[in-house]
This record gives C-alpha cells, sequence and structure tokens, in this order.
C-alpha cells in the first residue's frame, strides 16, 4: 500500500513561493499556493471548469485540510475564475516545470543514456472564439518530451499562422540542450534552426513546399537515389513496421549527408543531413505510400533519425488526440485568454502526470479513479506508485 507523508503531498506549494500573486490586496482572503493546489488536484480528478473545481474542493474539505492551510475554508468558484485570469501564463508554467523537473521520472543513467527528444506543434482550441470580440479560436503551441510523455510548455497565440513567432518564445522558455528539436513545416525556418543550434540542441525540420526550390532539389534528389537504392550515394537508414487493426504498416527511413551543391545549404545554420521517411499503409483495402523529406544538424544515423520522425507523430495521439479524449478540450468555451491558457496548461500538466502512472488504465479512466479515490490521485500527483 503506498504511504505519501505530508512533506510529499505539500511539496509542490513550494514552488509557487516567489510566484507574483496578481490579485488586488483587498479582500484577499485565500492563499495563492492553496488555490493552485487545489485547481490541480481538480482538473486531475476530471473536473474542467471553477464551478466543478469548487464542488470538488467542498467535498474534498477534509482531505484538504490535512494538507492546505486553508485560513478561511475552501475557496469558492469566483476565486479559481480570477486567479486563473489573472495569473501570467509564462511564469505559472516556469513554477510548474521546476515542480516536474523535481520529480525525477527518469535516472541519471536513463537520461545520458541518449537524447531528449522535444516535438514542437500546435493545436487550436476550437470552441474559444469569441466572435462577439472579433476573437478566432485560440491555438496552443506545446513543446512535448515524447520519450517520457512531459509538456515541458507552451506558448498561446490568437492564430495559426503565428506559429512561426510562437515557437522562438517557447524555445526561449525550455531547456533544450542536447536535446532533439523536431518541427513540422510551419517551424523549418532559418532563425529558428539558429536558435536551437545556438542554444546546444540539434533539429530536425519538416521540409515542405513553403521553400519551394529547396524542397524540389531535395524531392529530386531522393526520387533520383531511390532508382537504384542509394547505390551512388552513402545512405543510413532504418526501417519498422507494425500491425494496427489487421493491417500492417511499414516505415524505411533514409539519411543522408546534404549534398555540397544543395541550394541555400550555407543559409540553414548547423545543416548536416537530409532525410526522407516512406510509409506505406493500407486505407479502404488499398494499398498507398506518403513520403515527406526533412532538414537536419544531426549526423548521419538511420535510426536516430527516424525515432525523432516518429516521435513528432506521436505528438498528435499522444497529446492532442488524448486532450479532446480524455479532457474534451476542443468543448471548452473558456473565452477569457489568460484563463484559457491557464486551464490549458493544467491539463498538459496533469496529463504528463498521469502518463508517469504505470497503471495499465486508460487516461480517462485513471482521471475518473483519481476522482473516486484521493489515495489514488495522491498517487499520480507525488509520483509515488504502489
Amino acid at each position: 500500500m503506498l504511504t505519501v507523508s505530508d512533506k510529499d503531498a505539500t511539496s509542490i506549494i513550494r514552488f509557487f513561493d516567489e510566484l507574483p500573486d496578481p490579485r488586488s490586496i483587498i479582500n484577499r482572503v485565500h492563499l495563492l499556493g492553496d488555490v493552485i493546489v487545489i485547481s490541480i488536484c481538480a482538473v486531475l480528478a476530471n473536473c474542467d471548469g471553477p464551478t466543478a473545481i469548487a464542488k470538488w474542493a467542498t467535498l474534498n474539505k477534509l482531505w484538504l485540510e490535512k494538507y492546505l492551510e486553508l485560513p478561511n475554508g475552501v475557496p469558492a468558484k469566483d476565486t479559481y475564475r480570477r486567479v486563473l485570469s489573472l495569473l501570467n501564463p509564462r511564469t505559472f508554467q516556469q513554477c510548474f516545470s521546476q515542480w516536474i523537473d523535481s520529480l525525477s521520472f527518469l535516472t541519471e543513467e536513463e537520461k545520458a543514456r541518449h537524447k531528449k527528444l522535444i516535438a514542437i506543434d500546435g493545436k487550436a482550441l476550437r470552441r474559444s472564439h469569441d466572435k462577439k470580440n472579433g476573437l478566432g479560436a485560440l491555438f496552443i503551441v506545446s513543446a512535448w518530451a515524447s520519450d517520457q510523455g512531459i509538456s515541458l510548455g507552451q506558448v498561446s497565440t490568437e492564430e495559426k499562422s503565428n506559429e512561426i513567432t510562437a515557437i522562438p518564445k517557447l524555445l526561449d522558455q525550455i531547456d533544450f540542450e542536447d536535446a532533439i528539436i523536431t518541427i513540422d513545416a510551419a517551424g523549418c525556418q532559418k532563425n529558428i534552426a539558429k536558435q536551437i543550434v545556438d542554444g546546444g540542441g540539434d533539429y530536425i525540420l519538416a521540409l515542405k513546399k513553403n521553400h519551394p526550390t529547396l524542397y524540389k532539389e531535395v524531392h529530386s534528389f531522393f526520387r533520383d537515389h531511390f532508382q537504384d537504392d542509394f547505390a551512388r550515394y552513402p545512405v543510413s537508414r532504418f526501417e519498422e513496421s507494425e500491425t494496427s487493426h489487421g493491417r500492417i504498416e511499414s516505415r524505411m527511413y533514409y539519411q543522408v549527408t546534404a549534398p555540397k551543391g544543395l541550394y541555400g545549404r550555407a543559409d540553414w545554420p548547423g545543416l548536416k543531413t537530409i532525410g526522407a521517411a516512406v510509409r506505406i499503409y493500407q486505407q479502404d483495402g488499398i494499398e498507398k505510400m506518403d513520403v515527406r523529406f526533412y532538414l537536419s544538424s544531426l549526423g548521419r544515423n538511420g535510426k536516430q533519425f527516424g525515432h525523432g520522425v516518429r516521435g513528432h507523430w506521436g505528438i498528435e495521439n499522444s497529446l492532442h488526440w488524448c486532450l479532446d479524449m480524455a479532457y474534451r478540450e476542443d468543448e471548452s468555451r473558456v473565452r477569457n485568454r489568460n484563463f484559457a491558457d491557464n486551464l490549458s496548461w493544467l491539463r498538459r500538466l496533469t496529463l504528463s502526470l498521469i502518463k508517469q502512472h504505470p497503471g495499465k488504465e486508460s487516461n480517462i479512466m485513471k482521471r475518473r479513479m483519481a476522482g473516486w479515490s484521493v489515495d489514488y490521485l495522491m498517487q499520480i500527483l507525488t509520483g509515488k506508485h504502489t
């Protein structure tokens, strides 16, 4: 049976000691740390907004009193809404990142064994639009540690087209030294490549037709060498396959040193290799194939390249799909931008914690179980499992 000490249960609060309280000192009756810890626990326990958070806190008041000060009892719903609407999202995330680091999900040996893989991608909160005030759906660009299943940070923006400007801001927030950053075509930009290399990381950037000349050259290069299976040019390759729903999907990864005459090669900081990922799959009983191309600062290593590409594809299932299925994120009608941003971060944070729990239950079931049992919730919250 799991035993959790008071020190384990309350350790999270100290990471918010230096977080500025954005509320007016007038009529401030609840401690900021208490409000934040209750919000984390409640979102973990299947709550989706301030009303549900307040209801959960009221029902679990006796348990909360064991760990929190609660000088004036549990807060009402308006307190959670006000705090989450006023907190600076970036400062809020930094406190959480320090807490997650303290839980040490990986041993030092595991950290040294391979480079951390960080996928950066965006997702729209589809129902967060506010037509009355001329606001579209809020777009969240996230950094996701693919191998660990941990959210490292996020930046919100009003439009998907602003993803290019959001990515550098997100990179400023996270530690990516000695990590591999994977980004889709929107982030395939020279300034972003430079920022990653200057920060001590490596990149795998998806190349599409937003760089038409370079894309055409890379496409032509691989099409030429596919014909004789790279008999004329050294290549590193890796193959894998899996069976899903009775269908076999095969993937082949090819990575070569970037040709000296490649268009614009010198303009891409750190560029060493170009790659191709070939996927063969069945759809409606018909075999299909797609090919994607990449720029990378990594040296030739087919398995490492394939792992990076595959890891980035996985962000859709590991993060975005889970947020929609387990948290119903696309159904959220929160329109206040700070509130939506901070609530979105609470979802990503708690999903990260859920994914570390070794139980075989689905993410949805783990959230339900956290709502049913505070002992189970504490297992997830503290990273200490039976």
